[in-house]
């Protein structure tokens, strides 16, 4: 049960990532008083975004971690929140920016990816 909820923080911790890594860059094209904005501002919304993100991903990694009890190692952990992370903006990229898409080499390399996962955790 603990792999599971790691693996549920990491995905919220990752929807906050891609919000405060690209979220902005939609917000400039909706918000008229967002594009205004200095860098300085944008920068510290990023920030109050990503300060969420810190906390899903803390919690998710501790309980997560083999040594502190849970059922996955370093680097388990790490390719798993690697996919998450392609996972969730693939579908942010999706829905945001219609105007981008996801091509056949993006389908390939994401099955590149659950390889990783698959042999990371192969004995």
């Amino acid at each position: 049960m603990q792999g599971f909820y790691t693996i549920l923080l990491l995905i919220v911790s990752n929807i906050f990532m891609t919000c405060a890594w690209y979220g902005h860059l939609k917000m400039k094209q909706q918000f008229s008083w967002f594009e205004h904005l200095p860098l300085i501002g944008v920068i510290l919304f990023s920030w109050f975004l990503a300060f969420f993100e810190y906390c899903f991903q803390v919690p998710a990694n501790r309980m997560g971690f083999r040594e502190n009890g849970g059922p996955f190692n370093l680097i388990q952990l790490k390719v798993i929140q690697e996919v998450i992370t392609l996972v969730v903006f693939v579908a942010f990229s999706t829905v945001a920016f219609k105007g981008e898409s996801f091509k056949w080499n993006h389908a390939l390399a994401c099955l590149f990816l659950v390889a990783a996962v698959y042999l990371v955790f192969k004995k």
